[in-house]
């Protein structure tokens, strides 16, 4: 489900329950991945373009650029944006390299490549923005970025179309960025360096297809290829380890060494941009969801961040994943007691059977929590 379609199912669900009297907000939230470019830009009255260019395995997808003109974006957002001469161009990396373009049975960081996120960035620089703001969540990618470097002109000698499973032929780094890009703004909570126990192999891998006996293997190379790259573009390895530099496989610590790219807090710029702090603080309840909430929320994701704010302003949240690890959910309870949490898939269900039933999950879920309440 998009956030627009959970949010719909939600709230009919809500006034089912809680009759005419019941006062509903339908705020589309995003932390970087699908949606980024539409709940933004569709907020700025802003407009979207679509653009043809390369999936995750190669394939031909259409992704769109959301255009915004200075004056549209909130003061408190654009205060932190340097931007040119010219309007924002928003573009989300899930729409070009994202999990959910890759067959379940086909993810596998090693074939998955972000070019088409380089090819987008391009499309905005060629087309005259004045700065970029890039969300880095639901990428299906762990190759540092380097498909995306490629397609604005870096090379990588005895190699095409490169992805990591081409990376042990790459001995050098050749070429650097052949088109003047703008200042680039990545919108990021998630706070892993690239490397190590917490770095973007070992925490996020799996999730994409790497199998615990390959990421000792993947971590090795990915380290490598790193180090060429910083010695390239003349960066000391130390920038590996900027919080940031390991999510979404590392595309932001490649487009940092190449282009100067910076890291902004994601969800305090959604969150300024939607107004979210007064919204929430007329609430009387939040209902929030995400499609696994697992000890990887815990690093800076949009649902954690919003348990946060919502905690600032005393406003209960029901919280609605499609799973939850139990020790993350006893976590939470006892750092946000007030939070109720509910997986709304059933025990046992396969994941296909869970995706195909995910609106009716929701639905009976938030019917379930808000019954539940208006009884005590």
């Amino acid at each position: 489900m998009t956030a627009d379609e959970a949010c719909s199912i939600a709230a009919e669900a809500a006034r089912e329950i809680s009759g005419s009297d019941c006062e509903i907000t339908e705020t589309p939230l995003t932390d970087g991945g699908e949606g980024f470019c539409a709940i933004l830009t569709k907020a700025a009255s802003g407009k979207i373009e679509l653009h043809s260019v390369n999936g995750p395995l190669g394939q031909t997808v259409r992704a769109p650029i959301g255009w915004v003109s200075p004056n549209q974006i909130p003061e408190s957002v654009y205060k932190h944006l340097s931007n040119g001469h010219g309007p924002l161009a928003i573009i989300e990396m899930a729409s070009a390299a994202g999990l959910q373009q890759v067959p379940v049975g086909k993810r596998h960081p090693r074939q998955t490549s972000t070019r088409g996120v380089g090819q987008l960035i391009r499309i905005a620089a060629e087309q005259g923005a004045g700065s970029i703001l890039l969300g880095i969540g639901g990428s299906a990618t762990s190759d540092l970025g380097l498909g995306a470097l490629e397609a604005l002109g870096v090379e990588f000698p005895n190699t095409e179309r490169i992805n990591p499973e081409k990376w042990p032929d790459v001995q050098k780094v050749n070429g650097y960025i052949q088109c003047p890009v703008p200042p680039i703004f990545i919108a990021c909570d998630v706070d892993n360096p690239l490397l190590g126990p917490n770095g973007a192999a070992r925490i996020y891998g799996p999730q994409k297809g790497l199998a615990a006996n390959e990421i000792a293997a993947f971590e090795e190379q990915s380290e490598r290829i790193s180090g060429l790259l910083c010695q390239h573009f003349g960066h000391d390895f130390s920038i590996r380890e900027v919080p940031g530099s390991g999510a979404a496989g590392g595309i932001g610590f490649g487009l940092q060494v190449t282009c100067g790219a910076e890291f902004l807090p994601g969800f305090d710029l959604v969150q300024s941009w939607l107004d979210l702090e007064m919204q929430i603080g007329l609430s009387d309840i939040v209902l929030t969801g995400e499609g696994c909430f697992d000890q990887s929320s815990l690093s800076g994701k949009g649902p954690y961040a919003l348990l946060q704010l919502a905690e600032k302003a005393g406003t209960p949240v029901c919280l609605l994943p499609g799973k939850v690890e139990p020790a993350v959910s006893t976590e939470i309870q006892l750092r946000f007691p007030e939070t109720t949490i509910e997986a709304i898939t059933p025990e046992g269900c396969t994941l296909p059977v869970a995706l195909a039933g995910g609106p009716e999950n929701l639905s009976q879920a938030v019917a379930r929590i808000l019954q539940n309440r208006l009884a005590r």
